[in-house]
């Protein structure tokens, strides 16, 4: 897979496409796996949201079908565990999409509060994932890349994100806004 900007993936030759290893050609492919998360070449992550609301949806319908002798308690932990765990593995890497991209994940957590609090589909959720002490979608993944951060910084997290991460106070010589904002440089 090549990744780059759509402009940048026009410029590369059709008949140089394929890499040739020994007496094989291999070709690229638009979208890889990697770990559970779907990358595509313009890395735009549509692939991996579809595909994570895709799966979510599933496990929705497959609860809707069971909801009413479940109970409210056992389809909230249900979701929690066959939905909310979809959305909230590999989210970090969706940190800075535009909020088009991830409306569709939106519509699951938004299905996800209905099945649980048993709302009709035009009644208003805002209330409700306040109920359930559910961030939106975005938050929660602000709130995935900040906890990551902190247990960079408080030694809980694996030695290679530790070494990543360097405060700014560390690379600034003189005295900037940005050391004293508590901002961190990505290695």
């Amino acid at each position: 897979m090549r990744f780059g900007t759509p402009a940048n993936l026009r410029k590369i030759p059709s008949d140089n496409r394929s890499i040739r290893l020994g007496s094989t050609d291999v070709d690229p492919v638009n979208v890889i796996r990697d770990l559970g998360g779907f990358l595509d070449a313009k890395l735009s992550m549509r692939h991996h949201v579809a595909r994570t609301a895709q799966t979510c949806f599933y496990h929705l319908r497959g609860l809707r079908a069971v909801r009413r002798q479940l109970g409210r308690d056992v389809t909230a932990r249900l979701v929690s565990a066959f939905v909310l765990s979809w959305l909230d593995y590999c989210n970090v890497v969706l940190t800075g999409l535009p909020a088009s991209t991830l409306a569709l994940l939106r519509r699951v957590l938004h299905a996800a509060a209905r099945l649980i609090l048993d709302l009709r589909p035009r009644d208003y959720v805002t209330q409700a994932l306040q109920e359930l002490y559910w961030l939106p979608i975005a938050q929660r993944i602000d709130y995935k890349l900040c906890l990551l951060v902190y247990k960079s910084r408080t030694g809980h997290a694996p030695v290679y994100m530790s070494d990543m991460l360097t405060p700014a106070t560390d690379i600034m010589l003189r005295a900037m806004r940005s050391s004293t904002n508590c901002d961190y440089f990505v290695r």
